[in-house]
């Protein structure tokens, strides 16, 4: 045994030592919580209410403590720091995922989030803020597997800590691992650069503008575990939101939050931040530039402006017989005036039914007024008939309390309420969007009602615009409908009906809940001894039963967040903006993403551009430039893309070479190895063997994806959440987003660049996919753009490294 592997043998000794005792302190305070829970549940209910109240409280803490101390059970601490303090030895701190202190209530574990762990990231070798070493540890259960370490002052260490130095830096190390389908355990790879923007202030729009692999997602999903543990009680009570590009991105994120202490948090799509609706579906390209434009929000406007309208002559109705008439102008004047309240359509709908059943109401009581009146008249003339008098002729025959009957029967009448619903109906935006989209009258009607508000600033839509935007009206929704239905909730609104029947309900499974209690005290006795009331039980029950403040923020499209965070921010339209911004209106944002991987035809050009008119010069924009994924080799071929499609901005630096060299493979006729079909799958097993238990993505234009998931039947295809759990996914390049993977394959690379106007970031985005290996599969003559790459042919079943 050599020396070096002494000292790692009893490096990993002293570390284990250590973290034993860190997992013996939080069995112990385990138990003891477990305990104190137990305790309080069997304490009864003596005492008063006083009493009462404080075990509950106490109930409430102690098991919120307990989950939080079983849910670090996996990788409890993960760093340590030896930090120059003046004295003859440097002070060690341990870091972790919670904090712990000993019998003595000394700390031996510091929550990473805590101000004395900064360091720990921040260090860096031309500002090490007097930390001399950082070390990584790698635990597998409870058992210390690996170590790494950085020195930073080599005079610092005592002689025994040379002797034991060991390992690789630990970002590298973990980036040679293997993808698993979900993102790393990535607590102790954050580098200073990502640090700065984790600790940044929550006030005001944060940009983190970086490019493939310079840790972008790691930043934003720290950042938001950071920001709810320095800032609890602002954002305890209103949450974050985390919006990601497709489901899969969430579910490849969606273990980490957890890992970092932090489960209330909401993580949606933008295709899901309408409550009720999950859609995936997108629009072709110059139809979602259309809906994802701010001239969008005219339209809706309009197409509400269109549904508020008037008879072009007088209203006529007939009721019960009767023909009932409310003239022109007066049915204009009502119209008017519900519009001039400002409210939206739905509530001023009631102003507006009001005030038409009363001129009914009143066009009935003329009507009948006249019909008495010609009955006197009739008796009058009649020979031998007793006479009836009138004793005021100038008298009305019907009083106000028959005018507000007659209102209340004729809303019952089924013309009346159609009639009036012609005029301004009671609308939900489904409705309105959905017939706006499929109904080229309304299309056309509300793209000019837009121009001529906007009194031509050409903020409408062209003919050739508004019609990209039909389709038939029982289609699927898509992503980009998404904004829109927001943006018609917050016109219309609800007339109120929907609010008193849910306090109802409410109030109706209280009356339930209080009865059932009252049934179990009396069975048990418990109602004799006055300690304990049917609605203090119901009370408790609602309690146990409570939503998180993530489910509650989830299922209420109003809801006001404290903090939200967009990743893969550069694809989302300007009406997308608009949905966001709605959700926060403290405007406190982290907005995460890399303009030259914009494939949305709708998506950011600028940031600027897309966020000043909502937060002008609180934006604040931090730029990533090192890249930790993506080796040199691959790099330098998308630095060649990014030349092209955006020169400039600036390439990230790789800090890994050494990797395989990217390859071109051409495929098609007997001279190159057959076909697609015949090539692809051994091409993909090929790369797959390369990289052991690792990932591999086959990335295609989305117009050949069913083609190339037909060539590959054993690989995931659906670009669903479980796409990962597979060694081989299928993906577009927009499915791809935000992921990474072992070994990507990228087919027809000139499919993808012809795709779309954003088709050469859509290849720069797959491209940048792969941690280790890099092979595209060609067809025709390879782009130019990727002319660096090594076309080979090699025969069927000979792979290439």
């Amino acid at each position: 045994m050599t020396q070096g592997q002494d000292g790692r043998e009893e490096a990993v000794r002293a570390e284990q030592d250590y973290v034993n005792r860190l997992y013996a302190r939080l069995d112990v305070l385990r138990t003891q919580t477990a305990q104190a829970l137990s305790e309080t549940f069997a304490s009864g209910g003596s005492g008063g209410y006083g009493a009462q109240a404080d075990r509950e409280a106490r109930a409430e803490e102690d098991a919120a403590r307990l989950a939080r101390l079983n849910s670090v059970e996996n990788g409890l601490c993960f760093g340590r720091i030896d930090v120059e303090t003046g004295g003859p030895a440097a002070e060690s701190r341990y870091i972790g995922r919670i904090g712990l202190r000993d019998e003595e209530h000394e700390p031996i574990l510091i929550d990473w989030r805590a101000p004395a762990a900064r360091p720990f990231y921040a260090a860096a070798p031309s500002s090490p803020s007097s930390v001399v070493r950082r070390r990584h540890l790698h635990l597998r259960d409870r058992r210390v597997v690996g170590l790494d370490d950085e020195v930073f002052d080599l005079d610092g260490l005592t002689e025994d800590d040379r002797r034991s130095l060991v390992g690789e830096a630990a970002l590298l190390s973990a980036l040679n691992r293997g993808r698993t389908g979900r993102m790393g355990d990535i607590v102790a790879t954050i580098q200073a650069e990502q640090d700065r923007v984790i600790r940044a202030a929550l006030p005001g729009a944060l940009v983190v503008q970086g490019g493939p692999g310079t840790g972008k997602t790691v930043a934003a999903l720290h950042r938001a575990a950071y920001l709810l543990y320095t800032h609890r009680q602002t954002l305890e009570r209103r949450g974050v939101l985390v919006v990601g590009p497709n489901p899969t991105f969430l579910r490849y994120i969606g273990r980490v939050l957890p890992s970092l202490g932090e489960t209330d948090v909401v993580v949606q799509t933008v295709g899901r931040m309408y409550p009720g609706i999950a859609a995936t579906a997108e629009d072709a390209p110059d139809t979602a530039a259309v809906k994802g434009s701010l001239r969008m929000a005219g339209v809706l406007e309009a197409a509400v402006a269109d549904r508020q309208s008037v008879p072009e002559g007088d209203l006529v109705v007939k009721a019960d017989g009767i023909e009932l008439r409310v003239a022109h102008d007066v049915c204009a004047a009502l119209r008017d005036r519900a519009r001039e309240l400002g409210l939206p359509h739905n509530r001023a709908r009631k102003l507006f039914v009001d005030e038409m059943l009363w001129e009914l109401a009143r066009a009935q009581d003329a009507w009948l007024e006249e019909s008495l009146r010609d009955a006197e008249a009739l008796v009058e003339a009649a020979d031998g008939a007793d006479r009836f008098e009138l004793e005021d002729p100038d008298a009305r025959l019907r009083t106000d309390e028959d005018t507000a009957y007659a209102r209340e029967t004729l809303w019952a009448d089924p013309a009346v309420r159609a009639a009036v619903d012609g005029l301004w109906p009671l609308l939900t935006p489904e409705r309105l969007v959905g017939e706006l989209l499929s109904d080229p009258a309304r299309s056309a009607s509300a793209a000019a009602g837009a121009a001529q508000a906007a009194e031509g600033e050409g903020r409408g839509l062209t003919e050739d615009e508004w019609r990209l935007l039909l389709r038939p009206a029982d289609s699927a929704w898509t992503v980009g409908d998404i904004p829109l239905l927001d943006e018609a909730a917050e016109l219309l609104g609800t007339d109120g009906s929907e609010e008193q029947a849910r306090e109802r309900a409410a109030r109706q499974r209280r009356a339930e809940a209080e009865r059932y209690a009252q049934g179990v005290l009396e069975y048990t006795g418990l109602f004799e001894d006055g300690m304990l009331d049917a609605a203090s039980l119901a009370d408790r029950q609602e309690e146990a039963s409570a939503l998180t403040t993530a489910d509650r923020a989830a299922a209420d499209r109003t809801w006001a967040y404290g903090h939200v965070i967009v990743d893969e921010a550069q694809e989302l339209s300007q009406m997308a903006w608009r949905m966001v911004m709605r959700r926060v209106p403290a405007r406190s944002l982290t907005v995460v993403g890399d303009l030259a991987q914009t494939g949305s035809a709708a998506g950011a050009r600028s940031w600027p551009d897309m966020l000043g008119r909502y937060v002008g010069d609180r934006l604040h924009e931090e730029r990533l430039l090192v890249n930790y994924r993506t080796p040199a080799e691959i790099m330098a071929v998308a630095a060649d893309v990014l030349a092209e499609i955006a020169p400039e901005q600036q390439v990230p630096e790789s800090v890994r070479e050494g990797g395989a060299r990217p390859r071109a493979v051409r495929v098609g006729g007997a001279e190159h190895g057959g076909g697609l079909a015949a090539r692809l799958p051994e091409l993909v097993a090929a790369e797959l063997a390369e990289v052991g238990d690792g990932r591999a993505a086959v990335i295609a234009p989305a117009a050949r994806h069913a083609e190339v998931a037909a060539v590959l039947p054993e690989a995931a295809a659906d670009a669903g959440p479980t796409a990962l759990d597979s060694p081989v996914a299928v993906l577009t390049p927009a499915q791809s987003k935000g992921l990474e993977f072992d070994a990507v394959v990228i087919v027809d690379p000139a499919g993808i660049l012809a795709a779309s106007a954003a088709g050469g970031s859509d290849l720069y985005v797959a491209v940048t996919r792969a941690t280790r290996r890099l092979a595209v599969v060609h067809e025709d003559d390879l782009p130019g753009v990727l002319s660096r790459l090594r076309s080979e042919a090699a025969p069927a079943g000979q792979a290439r490294g």
